[in-house]
């Protein structure tokens, strides 16, 4: 969000487990309407190719998002 502030377009990206708390982060910075793309919970542990299809899944919003799909 602050990046956004700055004029840098930026996307959020949280995995479901801390949905919640991006949300009312979201809400402690101003902007309790955020939208985040939100992916499969873990990160850290998952493997490769698990990470790939997470990037993969989400690339069409994100882009959406920045007018670029």
């Amino acid at each position: 969000m602050a990046a956004e502030r700055l004029g840098t377009p930026a996307l959020g990206v949280m995995t479901e487990a801390f949905v919640d708390a991006a949300q009312a982060m979201a809400g402690a910075l101003g902007d309790g309407a955020y939208g985040f793309a939100v992916i499969d919970h873990p990160v850290s542990s998952a493997a490769d190719d698990a990470l790939r299809h997470r990037a993969e899944t989400v690339l069409s919003h994100l882009l959406r998002e920045l007018d670029l799909a």
